[in-house]
């Protein structure tokens, strides 16, 4: 197949075609921005795949308007399947060497193209990625618009990997959408985007990266990822039984793809870091699990998954941050209310009853939290380690 070509305004030869796949659903407020950010994009030969994934609102039709306008753009329709379905949608019909992803809420910088295009053609990479900043609008509670590059993006983006084994952290960057790719591979790996789940990046990054001969990153900020104020996020509802069953079924594919790569540094890596990343707002929910049945449930399948998943020594062995070592250990011990205290927020409790670091009497410190008896805690459950101190 040959593939669409225009020459890099940069002046660097012939820009292979980029297709960006834009999934949309119920965005009308938010599809413009979307769409202008990527068509400001400063890399010459692009094109736009926008989705229509059956939108009950305006979007389609805002979509088309952009394919009206723009020959870049090209709007795709399909009854409603879901985000992950309509990403492949995208797929099957993208015509680009190289193959990229943004969702429609989101915005993408001019530079952030180009800057992975030049940097996967330099590297000779199957995949490139770079790092996002947190874009936290001007009608979020405080009034302020910001972007938050979060620290360990940042950490985990700065080296030159050649391979997953150079940055075994990188799987944590499970992100569909500040990542380019080549087509060829893509297609080559087998990848595709999990259908009819939550969080479908972390099992097809997962493989993408784990897949990848040679891998490429960037420091650049490539993509700024909007905090919706409105409750409608997938990242909103933790609290749900379906979002607790999607999130265990997604791990449970990205444990089986790091144990069949076969590396131990790989996988001590992701089992201590990576796995657990995301447990701590897990946690937060348990105070504010209301109670009714599928509250219940919800726990009974948290205590669940966390058994399997991690087990007391995966838990006492990870990175999370000590309270939520704690409470994940109480959690495998099926211990709710124990749970309920060490996650209540600091602010929310009146002086004198707030976790506390408190003397070991080892010359170290441990956790204190007022009404949980430590004699009933595993001592590993409690300690904070030097470099938390």
């Amino acid at each position: 197949m040959r593939w669409g070509r225009r020459r890099d305004a940069a002046g660097g030869g012939q820009a292979p075609l980029l297709s960006v796949v834009v999934p949309v659903y119920d965005v009308e407020a938010y599809l413009p921005a979307c769409l202008d950010s990527v068509l400001a994009s400063t890399y010459p030969a692009l094109e736009v795949v926008v989705v229509d994934d059956g939108s009950p609102d305006a979007s389609a039709a805002i979509a088309a308007d952009y394919e009206r306008r723009d020959p870049r753009v090209r709007l795709v329709r399909q009854s409603n399947a879901g985000l992950g379905a309509a990403r492949n949608t995208g797929i099957a019909h993208a015509r680009g060497a190289l193959l990229g992803f943004a969702d429609s809420d989101d915005v993408v910088p001019a530079h952030a193209y180009t800057t992975l295009a030049r940097a996967l053609q330099r590297a000779g990479a199957d995949l490139v990625t770079g790092s996002i900043a947190r874009w936290y609008p001007a009608d979020a509670p405080d009034g302020r618009d910001r972007l938050v590059e979060p620290p360990w993006m940042r950490r985990t983006h700065q080296g030159r990997p050649r391979t997953i084994e150079d940055e075994p952290e990188l799987l944590g960057d499970v992100f569909a959408w500040n990542k380019l790719y080549r087509r060829d591979f893509w297609d080559a790996a087998g990848l595709s985007w999990l259908e009819g789940r939550r969080y479908e990046d972390q099992p097809t990054t997962t493989e993408a990266f784990l897949a990848a001969r040679r891998l490429a990153v960037v420091p650049d900020v490539v993509y700024h990822w909007r905090t919706r104020t409105d409750g409608t996020s997938i990242t909103q509802q933790r609290g749900s039984l379906t979002d607790l069953v999607d999130r265990w079924h997604t791990k449970r594919l990205a444990i089986a793809s790091v144990a069949r790569h076969g590396s131990p540094a790989v996988s001590r890596v992701f089992h201590e870091v990576v796995l657990p990343g995301d447990l701590g707002r897990y946690f937060e929910q348990i105070p504010d699990l209301p109670p009714t049945p599928e509250a219940a449930a919800w726990w009974d399948l948290l205590v669940t998954g966390v058994r399997e998943l991690f087990g007391v020594e995966g838990v006492l062995a990870s990175h999370l941050a000590p309270v939520h070592r704690l409470t994940g250990w109480l959690v495998v011990q099926d211990r709710r209310d124990d749970a309920d205290l060490g996650q209540r927020p600091a602010a929310d409790l009146p002086p004198g009853t707030r976790p506390r670091r408190v003397p070991d009497g080892a010359g170290g410190l441990r956790l204190e939290i007022p009404g949980l008896d430590p004699a009933t805690v595993e001592p590993a459950a409690l300690a904070v380690r030097p470099h938390e101190a």
